[in-house]
């Protein structure tokens, strides 16, 4: 079978979409049917066709910025999204710009900054912003209720805003999320109580930006922060002497990867390639250039370096299995399809894609690093 390295290096692209009115794209999700979710900085969902890129559709709801989209996995017609207005809602898309058919909702007073559904679909969590610079919560839904299914919350476990919380892609009741206050938490919500729950907590001795479960039997967790460090745990060790870490560095833009020493401005993500057993994981230049990299003990290794796309920082990206393609959404409001052998069929000068002054000025507090940060720092200055 050819390698995970030799796909990459075939890649090129194949298709290139830009809205008409600029916007940050922040987050994508894949339908197996055909569709591509992808969430944007002026509050809107776009669906696209995966495979030539066509905006089919666009949904408006949301009061706030959007944190993150995810299909049903059962039911694929059904997506969710959520939001800093306090809310999760579900779209259907076979009926495009149609209002949401689900809406669910927690305390007046929270505010999320990340959500997902459980492999079984069964159930929805999000995690709260700090609430009154004092807790932060992960809030849980039962989907298949009517009126909202409103369960409950964990209470004690982040001190400060939940950046991200993953459901395990095969433990209906596994939960793992992330937080500025440096913890990232491992929960078996089978076991009910919050504190008979949490199983591990990590820490990763920085604010932390997201998680992603990763390993042959997705036992091991990675974690990357704000400040561009990136940490590796072996979960299969958490009942022995061995230690956690597989791998951990506190700076990646330290680590020189390229023949010149040459490294990254920042993480993007990571993704677990199930069919080629690699974690991959993908960093970029300021300047729009992107480095796909296996991650494992032995640290990072970069694969392939992709130029001539992006022309800002990369925001979002999804790894196709059934086309071996790569789908990627920036800052510059451009959304890729990198596939093997692409030809890039759509025109339009490279040049005339870089973002806007003005686009810059209105979506600055949505950037990666220290949008929540920001958002406080602002609130703060406000109430004085």
């Amino acid at each position: 079978m050819e390698g995970l390295e030799e796909k990459l290096k075939g890649l090129s692209i194949a298709r290139r979409s830009r809205p008409e009115e600029p916007t940050y794209l922040l987050d994508a999700a894949l339908q197996p049917a055909g569709l591509l979710a992808v969430s944007c900085s002026n509050l809107s969902i776009r669906l696209h066709d995966k495979d030539t890129l066509n905006l089919v559709g666009e949904y408006r709801g949301h009061g706030g910025p959007l944190c993150g989209v995810v299909f049903s996995h059962a039911s694929p017609d059904l997506l969710y999204s959520g939001s800093a207005d306090g809310t999760v809602r579900g779209w259907d898309v076979r009926r495009p710009g149609s209002e949401a058919s689900q809406v669910f909702r927690g305390d007046p007073s929270h505010s999320y900054c990340s959500f997902d559904l459980s492999c079984g679909d069964t159930l929805l969590c999000a995690g709260t912003e700090q609430v009154n610079n004092e807790d932060s919560f992960l809030v849980f839904w039962d989907v298949r209720k009517p009126g909202g299914g409103l369960l409950g919350v964990y209470s004690e476990s982040h001190s400060d805003d939940i950046t991200q919380v993953r459901f395990h892609p095969r433990e209906n009741d596994r939960l793992a999320s992330s937080s500025t206050d440096g913890l990232v938490n491992v929960f078996d919500l089978s076991r009910g109580a919050e504190e008979e729950a949490l199983l591990a907590t990590c820490n990763g001795d920085s604010s932390a930006s997201s998680v992603c479960w990763s390993g042959a039997d997705y036992t091991q967790l990675l974690c990357l922060s704000h400040d561009e460090g990136l940490h590796l745990w072996d979960l299969g060790q958490l009942d022995t002497e061995e230690p956690l870490t597989v791998f951990g560095t506190t700076d990646a833009r330290g680590l020189p990867l390229m023949a010149d020493g040459g490294g990254v401005d920042y993480l993007v993500g990571g993704r677990w390639l199930e069919e080629a057993q690699k974690l991959l994981v993908v960093g970029g230049k300021n300047s729009g250039d992107l480095h796909l990299m296996e991650c494992d003990g032995g640290g990072l290794r970069l694969l392939r370096t992709l130029e001539g796309g992006h022309t800002s920082t990369v925001r979002c990206f999804l790894w196709d299995v059934a086309t071996e393609a790569l789908i990627t959404g920036g800052e510059d409001a451009q959304l890729l399809l990198w596939k093997p052998g692409g030809e890039e069929l759509t025109t339009g000068k490279r040049e005339s894609m870089k973002s806007e002054t003005p686009l810059r000025l209105k979506s600055r507090p949505h950037k990666k690093h220290g949008y929540h940060r920001e958002k406080k720092e602002t609130q703060n200055t406000e109430s004085h």
